[in-house]
């Protein structure tokens, strides 16, 4: 079991493209493996040669880490064009993950493009956990939708599943509108419900402030921040947000405590 500073070598055994520029790997150790991760949770995935970036653990079992990567700088981009059976180096996990999905309550997931990625681990926790599960998933154009193949069956374990995108062409026949906007036809019971928010960050400013609206209390409605993290152990500083080091304090924490530090500039 490693969770040091020394990133451990990972293989890749599975690539799927999820879109033009996002793709999901699937990971198995080659040797020592980083101790077991948590919803929310995040890697440091180190592409030889090339650096080393954030990354929230989009699921994977028995070992296995599972990774969605949009492509949008140099790392990433090396990450999102290795094949299958090179070899990544990780450290991790790190930070805070998701609270947990409340048995006798409902849960409601707000996600926004990427988003969904950390996501989607606590929504496998919460269904057949939690009374009733909601989830409302936007992005910019249908074809920016991330797992799509798996709704279906969060639908046939019970999940209520809202789709909407802002911008549609001919052939999409579903929602038209910002993520908040299908929040009026979800199926939860605010006071006693859970709300994880996830996406850009004027989505998620948006998303957690229209669940408080709905009754949900802002300590109960969770956001993941995202900051620059070159460490991830608290020791550069880079990611500092106000008081809060997210690598450290996050990226997980209640909307009572984030909502002043959305108006926080990056340093």
């Amino acid at each position: 079991m490693s969770h040091t500073m020394t990133p451990v070598p990972y293989r890749i055994v599975e690539r799927r493209e999820e879109t033009s520029d996002t793709v999901t790997i699937t990971l198995e150790p080659g040797g020592d493996a980083l101790i077991p991760w948590g919803p929310g949770q995040f890697t440091m995935v180190y592409a030889f040669g090339v650096g080393e970036i954030p990354i929230s653990v989009s699921g994977g079992q028995s070992g296995q880490i599972r990774h969605t990567v949009r492509a949008v700088g140099a790392v990433s981009r090396a990450i999102c064009a290795a094949p299958v059976g090179s070899t990544l180096g990780l450290r991790g996990p790190y930070g805070h993950g998701w609270p947990a999905p409340p048995p006798s309550g409902d849960v409601v997931v707000v996600a926004g493009g990427i988003g969904l990625a950390p996501l989607r681990p606590l929504v496998t926790a919460a269904l057949g956990h939690s009374r009733r599960v909601a989830v409302l998933i936007g992005a910019r154009t249908p074809a920016d939708l991330i797992y799509t193949e798996e709704y279906d069956n969060w639908r046939a374990a019970g999940a209520q599943v809202l789709v909407t995108v802002d911008r549609a062409e001919a052939s999409w026949a579903g929602h038209v509108g910002v993520v908040t906007t299908v929040l009026g036809g979800a199926d939860f019971a605010p006071a006693d419900a859970a709300g994880y928010v996830c996406g850009p960050e004027v989505m998620m400013r948006l998303g957690a402030r229209a669940l408080v609206e709905r009754g949900l209390r802002p300590e109960r409605v969770s956001v993941s921040l995202e900051r620059n993290m070159h460490c991830g152990i608290a020791l550069c500083g880079h990611c500092q947000l106000g008081p809060v080091l997210v690598c450290r304090d996050g990226p997980v924490v209640g909307y009572d405590c984030a909502q002043p530090l959305f108006a926080t500039s990056e340093l």
